[in-house]
């Protein structure tokens, strides 16, 4: 497994969420209320549109393209009858650094 520091562990509270990026993949950072920290895909399983505008409630991150609502826990879709999932990564916390497994990283694109 090769971890990458996505943020400092004071980016996300518990109830919150926040999009990162690591080379040039996006991460989902949950922490649904009453549980553990969770890292997804940024990205929404239903039409691989960015989670960055998804709204959460505490326990259900809603993507705001077509308002498909997933469980912070699981990833599972919970407003449709579908298989449709937030895609994990393995997650871990060194120090006051939050790191996250999202395979191999290429470098961002610079600007054009």
């Amino acid at each position: 497994m090769a971890f990458t520091s996505i943020c400092h562990t004071s980016a996300v509270s518990e109830g919150g969420m926040g999009l990162f990026h690591a080379g040039r993949k996006s991460v989902l950072l949950v922490w649904p209320t009453g549980s553990e920290l969770k890292a997804y895909r940024g990205r929404c399983p239903h039409a691989d549109m960015p989670l960055s505008d998804a709204a959460i409630d505490g326990k259900i991150v809603t993507c705001p393209h077509h308002q498909w609502g997933f469980d912070c826990t699981s990833g599972k879709c919970v407003t449709h009858l579908v298989r449709n999932a937030l895609h994990p990564y393995d997650l871990r916390v060194e120090g006051d650094e939050i790191q996250v497994d999202v395979g191999p990283i290429k470098a961002a694109r610079s600007p054009a």
